[in-house]
């Protein structure tokens, strides 16, 4: 990796952390821009509140133009061909969500449940992406996305591109047991038998750091047209585009469902806000929500720093997730101190792997000793372990 890719992969990886260009699950904080568009705009939104207080909020930047794929992908060829098995056009789906794209996220309440509820601004961000096949192992895929975005300055010069490791989606067939969300940043060990998961897919996704966010289970549906999952009701912790501007609720309760299409695919969300008191108690719900993410395949953007990042630090990160895993094996019931993008808990791994991108020769053992001691911190509780990690 070059030296100038190495400091602006870890300028980035630290100042965007502080000021909000780091999120979690999908979204950027920056101003949609796309080429056909001067701005964000809503079509479906309060008709009778004033303009200016629900004028979509988010970030201000704009980045250069980028070419849309207009024909079907050989990946939804792929997924089209006749002769498959519900498992096999199951992972092609999964795996059709690998590659480059324009991503841009909306979300907007439709719904106040308080007689005096006041409407808050819409959401509205962008980012380009690439979706990493990061293993497959027949009835497991993990999708590892990464942000390779440009911005336009002041004076109209292109800066970046600026890399920042973002969201993590694994797919486990007919899994038997997920750690779910349980409110006041607890993850509770939740089983399926047997028969209940026959057929599903368990979706978990992860934070920026690797962390634990959400899982549900669901099955696959497969159309001429088109190809969607879509999962149960999942609790799930605040997102950052809300914690960072909202305090009158404590956890979302949602559905998704993930879309195929032939030039990408669409994440769109049914969110309710609650107010949580204790992880088994949901005192009364606050408002819902629409969210739709859209992934519009591009071609010709230069992704190449993002593969060298992702590349540089694969050993680091596999040694983060390995303890995760560690982790949410050995305790039924996890607690953090607080959510780990609120709290910052994740700026010594960015940094960390920051350094590692830019040359940094840490040994393996150097960097689980690392890994073991930060997220530890992590809990309310740090385990008492011995050997190994």
């Amino acid at each position: 990796m070059t030296s100038g890719r190495a400091v602006r992969v870890a300028q980035h990886s630290f100042l965007a952390a502080l000021i909000g260009l780091v999120t979690v699950c999908g979204t950027a904080s920056a101003q949609m821009a796309p080429e056909e568009a001067s701005g964000g705009r809503y079509t479906f939104s309060w008709p009778y509140e004033a303009e200016d207080a629900l004028k979509p909020r988010g970030g201000t930047t704009k980045g250069p133009p980028v070419t849309r794929v207009t024909e079907m992908t050989e990946a939804f060829q792929r997924l089209q061909a006749e002769g498959l098995s519900t498992f096999e056009r199951d992972r092609r789906a999964i795996l059709a969500m690998a590659g480059g794209y324009r991503a841009s996220f909306d979300f907007l309440e439709v719904v106040g449940y308080p007689a005096d509820y006041i409407p808050k601004a819409p959401y509205q961000s962008w980012g380009t992406e690439y979706v990493y096949v990061i293993a497959d192992e027949g009835d497991f895929i993990s999708l590892q996305h990464l942000l390779v975005m440009s911005i336009i300055d002041d004076e109209g010069e292109v800066r970046g591109p600026f890399i920042n490791k973002h969201w993590r989606q694994d797919w486990h067939f007919e899994a038997a047991e997920a750690h779910t969300y349980r409110g006041a940043n607890t993850w509770e060990r939740t089983q399926r038998s047997k028969k209940a998961r026959a057929g599903q897919w368990l979706q978990t996704v992860w934070q920026v750091d690797d962390s634990p966010r959400y899982a549900a289970w669901g099955e696959w549906q497969h159309e001429d047209e088109y190809s969607s999952w879509q999962g149960e009701e999942t609790w799930r912790p605040l997102p950052r585009r809300e914690y960072s501007v909202r305090d009158d609720y404590d956890a979302l309760v949602g559905i998704n469902r993930q879309t195929i299409l032939p030039t990408g695919w669409v994440h769109e969300q049914r969110n309710e806000k609650v107010v949580v008191p204790s992880p088994d108690r949901m005192t009364r719900r606050l408002a819902m929500e629409y969210g739709v993410a859209r992934y519009d395949r591009i071609q010709g953007y230069d992704f190449s720093e993002g593969d060298a990042y992702l590349e540089a630090t694969a050993a680091f990160w596999g040694q983060v997730r390995d303890y995760w895993d560690r982790l949410l094996a050995d305790h039924a019931v996890l607690h953090l101190k607080a959510q780990s993008d609120q709290a910052s808990l994740f700026l010594p791994l960015f940094r960390r792997a920051s350094e590692i991108a830019e040359g940094a020769d840490y040994s393996s053992e150097a960097n689980a000793a690392f890994v073991r001691e930060t997220i530890n911190g992590y809990l309310a509780d740090a385990p008492e372990r011995g050997g190994g990690y």
